[in-house]
């Protein structure tokens, strides 16, 4: 099982669309894919139109005596199954606390799923924090979504500071330029720049309106804008995303 946790300090960088279409991707590769929706926003449970069965609670999600398979739910897509949000402030404050008793707590919960998924996604919420700490030591790999401006560079070597401190594996920290627009100079310079730092993957998801589009049609790229654009550079990156890791 190798897990990915989809990352990056700020919102609004396209975070949740990559996470929901690199699982739909996987799965549609015929991979048994798990994504596990972290963020209290639950963007990604929205767009597969999945809600939590409320009989399960936050702890024993995360709690020293998790047991994740009550709280998993399938999807209407082959492969691919979903633990959606619970998107109450309790939740999320229940998962602070018990991911600050041990940084280790995530990737022990994580343990119980090995044999039955090839690839867990995780969408994260933002910030650094024992979560996000955490997520971190869970993951295989970070994948950071950056648009390439000055304070997402910012951002990023925030991201790599937080790395450093808590002595986490810095190979794990991968990323894709998101929302990119080549026609800035802006966006070339930092582009260019950033690739010399190694962590970047070549291919990067343009600003397409159609990745906008999943809010409304509640679905991942492929089943609307199959022949789009945007759908073939999702393709395109988790093409080389899945080579670098297979």
């Amino acid at each position: 099982m190798f897990t990915f946790a989809l990352f990056n300090l700020k919102g609004g960088v396209g975070k949740t669309a990559s996470c929901v279409n690199f699982a739909y991707l996987a799965a549609k590769d015929g991979y048994k894919t798990l994504l596990w929706d972290i963020d209290p926003q639950g963007a990604t449970s929205f767009y597969y139109k999945v809600k939590p069965k409320q009989k399960v609670a936050m702890k024993d999600l995360v709690g020293k005596d998790a047991e994740l398979a009550d709280s998993i739910m399938a999807t209407e897509y082959e492969n691919l199954d979903i633990i959606p949000a619970d998107i109450t402030a309790k939740a999320h404050d229940v998962m602070i606390d018990e991911m600050q008793a041990s940084k280790k707590r995530l990737a022990t919960v994580l343990k119980q799923l090995k044999n039955d998924y090839d690839f867990v996604f995780i969408d994260c919420p933002p910030g650094l924090s024992s979560l996000a700490e955490n997520i971190f030591n869970a993951a295989d790999v970070v994948l950071m979504p950056i648009i390439p401006t000055t304070l997402s560079v910012r951002t990023y070597n925030m991201v790599k500071d937080f790395f450093k401190e808590k002595n986490i594996d810095n190979k794990k920290m991968t990323c894709f330029f998101t929302m990119t627009d080549l026609r800035r100079t802006m966006h070339n310079e930092v582009m260019e720049e950033l690739y010399k730092d190694k962590r970047f993957f070549e291919n990067y998801i343009p600003y397409l309106s159609d990745v906008e589009k999943m809010g409304v049609h509640k679905a991942p790229l492929e089943e609307f804008a199959r022949s789009s654009y945007a759908a073939q550079c999702y393709r395109d990156l988790w093409e080389e995303i899945k080579e670098g890791v297979l």
